[in-house]
């Protein structure tokens, strides 16, 4: 799981505005958390500054960052970077995600042949929580080697909604052990366990219901998918 100390921090800090990132089509901002026991950046969402879109609830986009961060915590792949809601952010509730100093010039489409194989978790996230937006400056590599993914607000609807650019292993069976983590995260979701009930707060029934499907789909059907008709991909790409 994320660091304690930093999930204290970004719940129950002082925050502090520090500026405003100004790619994407919603409002987003660099705040400092300031507690007694440290500080962190982070990157805060408010819900008033999502764009209203057609397909998704409107003012849904922050939970489904947390819901994002919750689902690959559960799996055990600590592929998003710390995320909790706070209701008391400089522009009212929203997601609050631990900023991470990453070169964000390298992504998807400089990545070298070895890094782009080490994306299979990348490809199988994204199918399970219907990630409907996976561009390349979503996928980054942190200095150790981690690989990490970010960028979640448009993930979990019912409907098919996938676009991405990770199709690398279309066709490629699903490795075992990833397997394994489905199957076991699957269990915890069951009817009225606290690992269900977490998810219920941040996306409606019919969404954890459709992760569900999804997850087993994936464990009865063991192969990456080709992409499907349609637009499988995103706009922009990057």
């Amino acid at each position: 799981m994320g660091d304690p100390q930093t999930e204290r921090i970004l719940r129950e800090g002082t925050l502090h505005l520090e500026g405003e990132f100004l790619w994407g089509s919603n409002y987003t901002f660099l705040v400092r958390a300031v507690h007694p026991a440290g500080e962190r950046l982070a990157v805060y969402k408010p819900r008033r500054g999502e764009r209203p879109l057609w397909d998704f609830p409107e003012g849904s986009l922050a939970a489904r960052e947390v819901a994002a961060y919750v689902v690959s915590e559960t799996l055990g792949w600590a592929l998003v970077p710390l995320t909790v809601l706070r209701d008391d952010g400089p522009a009212g509730a929203g997601s609050l995600q631990e900023f991470l100093d990453l070169d964000f010039d390298r992504h998807y489409f400089s990545f070298t042949p070895e890094e782009k194989d080490r994306l299979r978790p990348a490809a199988l996230f994204d199918l399970l929580v219907n990630n409907a937006d996976r561009k390349a400056g979503h996928i980054l590599f942190g200095p150790d080697g981690h690989l990490w993914l970010i960028d979640h607000g448009i993930c979990f609807h019912p409907e098919d909604k996938l676009r991405t650019v990770i199709w690398d292993f279309a066709g490629q069976p699903i490795p075992a052990s990833l397997l394994a983590d489905i199957d076991r995260a699957r269990q915890s979701w069951t009817d009225s366990s606290p690992a269900r009930q977490q998810l219920e707060g941040l996306l409606s029934f019919d969404e954890v219901e459709a992760l569900l499907q999804r997850a087993g789909h994936l464990l009865g059907h063991p192969v990456f998918p080709h992409p499907g008709p349609g637009r499988p991909f995103p706009w922009p790409l990057v």
